[in-house]
């Protein structure tokens, strides 16, 4: 069969990468998948980017469920395998051909990541550097700080969904992102999904990207905020749907814990704290049942999550 990798994008007012973004993609087909944006990036595609297979939506999909629209799509078009690429990030010479070729020859990865470059191509990118550090593989840095022989792919347990190779085969069997995650940690719960059903992550050393984010400015999260609030139910369903993990009896000892916060807080007359840890244990149980869904589905090989 013909190796046909189709590359996914999934937009949301990026206007300011767009061109840049795409312009690296040629001569691969693309998809995008527009999350309603209200900067002109639809018409921009439109106008400049008539190949590009362009869904529009009419409402903000989030990252995981934008990539499954575009990767049920590419499938539906005989796709091989998909490359999904971030709106602020840009392919670099023949990055996806080195990362075709391993995946074939190495065909026990699920995800291939290239190494992620700054913006600008002139360092790496400081998250990125995070997973190829010493404790997520021994050899990485060692490698290229003493001049050693260059392996084909290093192994790591996690790298983020910023520009992703997925042979279509892998997704078949896993399915999509989890609709549990909106925004952030899909990926996270996608690499758990990937070790469970017994493949590999790694990233491919002479296949490069660069990610424009360095100079953006990160959000203060308040304690007991609404976004506070968000950021904790988001990581209690990244730690408890873990599939690699039993984490019923994890589930209770939190609700205990919690519970108990609540009491204490409550003998000590601060109410405001306790009604905030409250509010914490109505949201763990809020989100168990989904999360136990999410678990018995994922434990099973197929296309979950895509409209096939």
């Amino acid at each position: 069969m013909e190796n046909k990798c189709t590359i996914i994008i999934v937009t949301y007012n990026g206007m300011q990468w767009i061109k840049r973004c795409l312009d690296s993609c040629v001569p691969y087909s693309v998809i995008v998948v527009d999350n309603n944006s209200s900067d002109g990036t639809q018409q921009y595609i439109k106008d400049h980017y008539p190949e590009v297979v362009l869904l529009d939506q009419k409402e903000n999909l989030g990252f995981g469920q934008g990539n499954n629209l575009g990767i049920s799509e590419a499938i539906k078009r005989k796709a091989t395998s998909v490359f999904l690429l971030n709106q602020d990030a840009y392919l670099v010479d023949d990055a996806l051909i080195v990362l075709e070729e391993t995946s074939i020859k190495y065909p026990e990865y699920g995800v291939l990541s290239p190494i992620h470059l700054n913006g600008k191509g002139t360092g790496l990118d400081k998250l990125f550097s995070n997973y190829v550090s010493v404790t997520q593989n021994k050899f990485f840095y060692s490698d290229y700080v003493l001049n050693n022989k260059k392996k084909d792919v290093y192994s790591i347990p996690f790298v983020n969904a910023a520009g992703w190779f997925i042979p279509v085969k892998v997704i078949l069997e896993l399915g999509g992102f989890d609709p549990i995650f909106f925004h952030y940690a899909e990926d996270d719960n996608y690499c758990h999904r990937v070790h469970f059903h017994k493949y590999a992550i790694g990233v491919v050393p002479n296949a490069y990207m660069c990610h424009d984010r360095e100079d953006r400015v990160k959000q203060v999260v308040h304690t007991w905020s609404d976004a506070y609030f968000k950021q904790w139910e988001r990581s209690m369903k990244t730690r408890f749907a873990n599939i690699n993990k039993e984490t019923k009896q994890d589930v209770l000892k939190m609700k205990l814990k919690l519970t108990k916060h609540m009491i204490k807080s409550l003998l000590k007359c601060k109410f405001k704290l306790s009604r905030n840890y409250y509010k914490q244990r109505e949201l763990l149980i809020r989100i168990q049942q989904e999360i136990e869904t999410s678990r018995a589905i994922n434990k099973n090989k197929g296309a979950h999550y895509l409209k096939l």
